[in-house]
């Protein structure tokens, strides 16, 4: 099938007023980004809508690239014509015979009369389109209710445009237009989830991984990359800070309150995500928690690792289930990476009983009494690996520790 164009629906931002015109300009300089692929390719701008002009570009693998940029709902392939009715009529005739019909469907034509001036009516011009195309494809039967081929004809000053498809996109708010976040970012199934759906939000997120080598290895360092990469094509890049976590990680050893490890290596994590959104500008940290999933994520256990930090926690998977959230992860192509059997550095040390009911008084004189903490946090923050990371980004490493790695 050839299209001439792609119609380009805004998602909910379209009620926020005010801040309509910045969304669009936002999402304008995305496409433009995406476009730069397809030279032939040139958008056309209507209050409300986007279209992309193809040009001869091939709509399917842009289509593919465009539907993952966020503030876009969804996304039609048409065909254009002349507003005049023969026109319109002999191209829809055309278009359906491209399609191939070979068994029985239910149809209907969808008309909206966009240009006034035009002779006819909606309503009258699904019928005027519709009688000729039936005598044409006998395999069509007219179903007004939940059809199975919907042909619409959309009638506007410039040219009628005419389609069926309507292909859902990612929606929400265009990137980075609700200000930036510092996201936990694990191997695991579960953060690279709330690091998408934050994006859809409208975030910026910029990633934190704490790697504890030997304790971990290269591949799930790797790992964790090739994850920030499958966010970065929603984005067009994204940034990864690499926090080397090991002497802090061991020093919550040999204090007789084993059950307490992830509590306390949490609330390290959280300090050294606050260091750097300080530094980086950033508002928030993300996490991946779902509440009761695992010790650490009761909500005592939240209410004691929170209180490291003074910035807002946003968890956008907290009510979620398990197996809704694994529901995206193979949506956005996360998934089969998450699983991939390279521990990180959360799962190494976890304790027969972690406790699920944390005392903030015994954490906190647990940490008092580590008097080179502090210090120790902030050399981890000196040492962070910071990487923009982009779809086409190739990840290969030199050294077993990850240090001094290329990028390329």
């Amino acid at each position: 099938m050839k299209y001439d164009m792609l119609l380009l629906r805004f998602g909910e931002f379209t009620l926020k007023g005010k801040n309509r015109n910045r969304f669009e300009k936002t999402i304008i300089t995305h496409i433009k980004s995406i476009l730069a692929s397809y030279p032939a390719a040139e958008i056309q701008q209507e209050y409300g809508r986007l279209y992309v002009a193809l040009n001869g570009e091939d709509h399917s693998k842009l289509t593919v690239e465009l539907k993952k940029i966020f503030g876009i709902h969804s996304i039609s392939p048409v065909v254009v014509c002349p507003s005049q009715l023969d026109k319109i009529i002999e191209t829809s005739a055309s278009f359906l015979e491209q399609m191939d019909l070979q068994k029985e469907t239910t149809f209907k034509v969808t008309a909206r009369r966009v240009w006034k001036s035009f002779p006819h009516s909606s309503h009258e011009m699904n019928h005027l389109v519709g009688s000729p195309i039936l005598k044409k494809f006998d395999s069509l039967k007219v179903s007004m209710k939940e059809p199975e081929l919907q042909l619409r004809v959309e009638i506007r000053e410039q040219g009628t445009y005419i389609y069926c498809e309507v292909i859902p996109a990612v929606g929400g708010f265009p990137r980075g237009s609700n200000g930036k976040a510092m996201l936990l970012l694990s191997g695991g199934i579960d953060s690279p989830v709330a690091g998408f759906t934050s994006m859809r939000r409208g975030l910026e997120v910029e990633c934190v991984h704490f790697y504890s080598y030997p304790f971990t290895s290269r591949k799930a360092k790797e790992k964790v990359m090739e994850l920030a990469k499958v966010l970065s094509g929603y984005t067009g890049e994204v940034k990864i800070h690499l926090v080397p976590f090991t002497e802090i990680q061991t020093s919550f050893t040999g204090h007789g309150q084993d059950n307490l490890i992830i509590t306390l290596m949490r609330r390290s994590m959280l300090r050294i995500a606050t260091m750097l959104a300080e530094r980086e500008g950033a508002l928030a940290i993300v996490t991946g928690d779902s509440l009761g999933q695992v010790a650490s994520q009761t909500l005592p256990s939240m209410n004691v690792i929170g209180r490291a930090t003074e910035l807002p926690l946003l968890r956008p998977l907290i009510m979620m289930d398990k197996s809704e959230i694994i529901e995206v992860s193979k949506q956005i192509g996360t998934y089969e990476l998450s699983i991939l059997p390279y521990e990180d550095c959360c799962t190494i040390f976890v304790p027969k009983s972690p406790s699920t009911n944390p005392n903030l008084r015994i954490v906190e004189r647990i940490e008092a009494s580590l008097t080179n903490l502090q210090t120790m946090l902030e050399e981890a923050v000196g040492r962070t690996e910071t990487v923009v990371l982009t779809p086409d980004s190739v990840i290969e490493a030199d050294r077993e520790d990850g240090i001094d790695e290329e990028w390329f």
